[in-house]
């Protein structure tokens, strides 16, 4: 699972060094290959190859005839696209995404458990700025429900 978060520069070519803790965290299965994507916020995603590939079963049971379905996989994957580590152990971030995600000349990597954001930093302090006053009520909505008294 990935955690934490690692700030970086991108290079003039959209080139980004993948963290050492991200890759070995990786699957064989994912072929040191990631399929990148626009997110739900103004960031990329970026999942291994094994995990999109789980998504993609989910997202093939969606029906293509139901409005909402269709609009939802066209909005995702009109913006997906296959990235593979460099020898450097670097992705290149595609244009159109890095523009998405307003991503310039650096790009903080956040570890999301099963998949990567990638943010303008700017972009992701402004939304944890937002945020964080509401942290406390929605982790009490979020976790409340959920917390397994066996792990306190």
């Amino acid at each position: 699972m990935f955690k934490g978060q690692e700030t970086y520069s991108v290079d003039d070519k959209g080139r980004v060094s993948v963290p050492a803790k991200v890759r070995r965290q990786l699957s064989p299965e994912a072929d040191d290959t990631f399929v990148l994507t626009r997110g739900v916020d103004r960031c990329i995603v970026a999942y291994p190859l094994d995990v999109w590939k789980r998504y993609e079963q989910r997202l093939a049971e969606l029906n293509p005839f139901n409005a909402e379905d269709r609009l939802f996989l066209r909005s995702l994957l009109r913006w997906s696209e296959d990235v593979q580590l460099d020898r450097q152990n670097r992705i290149m971030l595609p244009r159109r995404l890095m523009e998405f995600a307003g991503i310039t000349d650096r790009v903080t990597i956040v570890g999301m458990m099963d998949h990567l954001e990638l943010w303008n930093p700017e972009e992701l302090e402004q939304q944890v700025a937002e945020q964080e006053k509401a942290f406390a009520q929605i982790a009490e909505k979020v976790m409340g429900e959920h917390l397994d008294r066996d792990l306190l």
